[in-house]
């Protein structure tokens, strides 16, 4: 052995993947094969249930474990009770959103996600009465790592930055859409009892006009103002538009329909907590914007995303996120689309074909691959030309927008494989190379 020893040498390589590992020892020691295990865990919020299975389809272990610690730790027994490495059990979840995730990734477990919806079309598999308990899913889930495994996504996280810019995109929408929930109700509020405050401002969620409904929340209260006082505090709040004052005092005392005093005094309380509410989030957002902002200046692909046309500081970050850091994650162009749900669904048999709406898909990533797509026709030549050439011809303006997505995101999967800058005029060129008639 010329003094080497059997733990110096050992190789590990993958023989087949439904298969076996293959451990090649020195020469003189026979070639030893491990056996690969196969769990699935069907999730809940409180308990979880665990399946084993070997090569053969043999189930070898099934346990039921609480959603502790000391229940997580059980499936580190088991496995320790195989005598099998976490690396040789590959195993299958629902998703990747919670705890139990999280620990298997950290004890170096190979984790696949298998989604609800596919894991209701393999149960067809064992019969179509649709019966089925929280052991015989995590049974279902191993069954499908032992022979499809390669049909479904390895859960490889993305680097501790990206997951930072994720969270800060997903909490910037939150508060959108919360934003724009408490301004209909604030809007249907003041236009019942108090209908100068629209208008007063450019908008009714600017932080200005919150601060003046938080200072006045009736009519009579801020009627009784005089020019001086509302000038004082719109210089106290930062207005920047002073030359706009008079005007917009003007419209706060115009004559306006009035609420009886009982009903304006009874949403008085009701006006002023919900401007309040308002407001935070207005400035919980700005807060998340602006760091979301620093954090995509460190990223070391955000030249790519940068400089797309139109993407600004929200949708380039947005856009950065959901590709990821992992580049082998998607092999091809359509398998992004495919992601996003930019592209349709094709079912063809026979003489029947029929092309629909992808509804599998990532929506939050469709929602910003669409926002993009409207952004850039005000900044790419090409994009707003395909959009008048296509419009006609596309059943909605979602449609339509949804098919400029499909274009770009090719586009950005390119340049995200190359790490090369986007560049207007060289797209262009190979466009009219592509149109060019062949000769």
């Amino acid at each position: 052995m010329t003094g080497r020893t059997v733990k110096s040498v050992l190789r590990c390589e993958r023989h087949n993947r439904n298969t076996v590992i293959r451990v090649r020892l020195p020469m003189g020691i026979r070639t030893k094969e491990v056996p690969m295990f196969y769990s699935g865990i069907d999730w809940s919020e409180d308990h979880h249930n665990l399946c084993i299975m070997n090569e053969a389809g043999a189930r070898v272990s099934e346990i039921e474990f609480a959603h502790t610690a000391q229940g997580f730790e059980q499936v580190e027994a088991v496995r320790c009770k195989l005598d099998v490495s976490a690396c040789e059990c590959v195993t299958a979840i629902e998703t990747s959103y919670n705890l139990l995730a999280d620990f298997l990734l950290d004890r170096g477990y190979t984790v696949y996600i298998v989604p609800p919806a596919a894991t209701d079309g393999y149960r067809n598999r064992q019969g179509l009465s649709g019966a089925h308990t929280d052991g015989s899913d995590a049974a279902l889930l191993a069954s499908i790592m032992r022979t499809d495994r390669d049909s479904h996504r390895r859960l490889r996280p993305n680097k501790p930055l990206t997951r930072q810019m994720l969270a800060q995109v997903r909490l910037i929408e939150n508060l959108r859409r919360s934003i724009q929930r408490q301004e209909n109700q604030l809007r249907a509020l003041v236009l019942r009892v108090y209908p100068q405050a629209l208008g007063l401002f450019n908008e009714l969620k600017a932080q200005i006009s919150l601060q003046f409904l938080i200072a006045h929340p009736t009519a009579q209260e801020a009627q009784s103002l005089s020019l001086e006082q509302f000038g004082a505090f719109c210089r106290e709040h930062h207005y920047t538009r002073t030359d706009l004052i008079p005007q917009r005092y003007a419209h706060l005392i115009e004559p306006a329909p009035e609420a009886i005093p009982a009903d304006a005094l009874a949403h008085r309380d009701q006006i002023a907590v919900l401007a309040e509410v308002l407001l935070l989030q207005v400035r919980k957002r700005e807060e998340a914007k602006r760091t979301l902002k620093q954090l995509f200046a460190q990223h070391p692909d955000a030249f790519i995303f940068d400089s797309l046309p139109g993407a600004g500081d929200l949708l380039a970050p947005s856009l950065l996120v959901k590709f990821g850091d992992h580049r082998d994650r998607f092999p091809t162009p359509a398998s992004v689309q495919a992601l996003a749900g930019t592209c349709p669904v094709t079912e063809s048999s026979g003489k029947r074909k029929i092309v629909k709406f992808r509804t599998a898909c990532d929506k939050e990533f469709r929602r910003i691959a669409q926002q993009f797509a409207r952004t850039s026709k005000r900044e790419s030549g090409w994009a707003a030309a395909y959009w008048e050439e296509g419009r006609p011809h596309w059943n909605s303006n979602s449609h339509a927008y949804r098919c400029l997505a499909n274009r770009w995101l090719a586009i950005i999967w390119k340049i995200w494989q190359e790490r090369e800058p986007y560049d207007e005029a060289y797209h262009l060129r190979q466009r009219a190379l592509r149109r060019r008639p062949r000769s």
